[in-house]
């Protein structure tokens, strides 16, 4: 049974599950991020995931990246699958600009995470929604 790592349950809020991964938006309004997250147990590398789902895998990743740079215009789309901290096996999907605060280096530790306002985190979650079932 697939269980999500408690750093990624607390640090996001789900939004969408797609064709494999679950859909993630990162707590900080600091930049428009996504997480996804395949729903396999004991996956720690894209390596790991077996050639059917590595395609659903990239294809949720280009969903993603296609919402986020439709409704937010971003100069540049950041994709990354570390996993130093959370071994699960995510994805992060970042909208970066030229004036964001860690522009052009990486997004890690330039500032604190500052969390949506319930408002704002509802009303993106639904435009998420919105724009990736339009993707679909």
């Amino acid at each position: 049974m697939f269980t999500l790592h408690p750093i990624l349950e607390k640090d996001t809020v789900e939004v969408a599950r797609l064709g494999l991964c679950r859909v993630l938006l990162m707590r900080d309004r600091t930049y428009p991020w996504l997480i996804l997250v395949p729903e396999r147990d004991g996956l720690r590398d894209l390596d790991d995931l077996n050639e059917a789902d590595r395609d659903r895998v990239m294809s949720d990743v280009d969903r993603a990246s296609k919402t986020l740079k439709r409704l937010f215009q971003p100069y540049k789309m950041n994709v990354a699958a570390l996993g130093n901290v959370v071994e699960q096996l995510h994805i992060h999907v970042i909208a970066r600009f030229q004036d964001d605060p860690a522009w052009p280096g990486p997004v890690w530790g330039v500032c604190p995470a500052v969390d949506y306002d319930d408002e704002r985190r509802t009303a993106l979650i639904g435009q998420l929604r919105d724009a990736l079932d339009i993707m679909t």
